[in-house]
């Protein structure tokens, strides 16, 4: 069933859904690598799992490595990502009149991400969003992370919305198993970062859609509970 007005609150993740953010971490990635010897990896290589975290990534970055090693090599990722945040990222095409249109339909959105909280955090002035995120729950500013369902439980509840009112929008499984699991009708962003082998049919969302324009009209979201249910 599709919607036929905007939903009364939206929570999106932020990398690879509202954020190409993969420019980022592959000069992140690539700063590393240089500073080991070693050559720069095409941006290709690293973008499939950009939503997948710094373990993914450092996976593709050192593969020669043991895990152990790469574990270790976190901070390191997460401090040069710092440096150097935003420098890169861009928006995806069409997100920042998504965000306009929701605005003045009176939808309130905000950001469910995987991201320490404190990274995603700078973002926000980059992009002009502090007064405008209603929200922001980062991958450690709970006790669980996705796709356990209390980050989204949480985001609704700070926003004073219940779940079932709100759609959430990522590009990745665990963001629509964490959806279904706080009784959250999802949207699968198919313009973001996949693996070969993810099959995003078999996620279930309740809509999929292949750019962030389809998102400019009320049709291509999923149906929410009425206020009253």
């Amino acid at each position: 069933m599709t919607a036929t007005a905007f939903p009364a609150a939206v929570l999106f993740d932020l990398d690879g859904t509202l954020l190409d953010s993969a420019p980022d971490f592959i000069a992140t990635a690539n700063g590393m690598r240089e500073a080991r010897g070693l050559e720069a990896l095409p941006l290709e290589q690293l973008r499939p799992v950009v939503s997948k975290g710094s373990r993914a990534m450092l996976a593709v970055a050192f593969p020669q490595m043991a895990d152990s090693e790469r574990q270790a090599l976190i901070p390191e990722f997460l401090d040069v990502y710092e440096s150097l945040i935003g420098r890169h990222a861009r928006l995806f095409d069409g997100v920042a009149t998504l965000l306009d249109v929701l605005d003045k339909a009176g939808s309130r959105w905000g950001i469910v991400t995987n991201k320490p909280e404190y990274l995603a955090k700078l973002i926000l002035p980059q992009l002009g969003w502090e007064q405008r995120c209603a929200v922001l729950i980062g991958g450690d500013s709970l006790a669980e992370r996705k796709p356990h369902p209390l980050p989204l439980q949480v985001a609704a509840q700070r926003i004073d919305i219940a779940p079932g009112r709100c759609v959430y929008v990522g590009d990745d499984e665990r963001d629509i198993v964490a959806a279904r699991a706080a009784g959250m009708p999802s949207v699968a962003a198919l313009w973001g970062y996949r693996l070969d082998d993810d099959d995003p049919l078999a996620w279930q969302a309740e809509q999929m859609c292949e750019t962030p324009q389809q998102l400019w009209h009320p049709a291509a979201w999923p149906a929410t509970r009425p206020a009253s249910a």
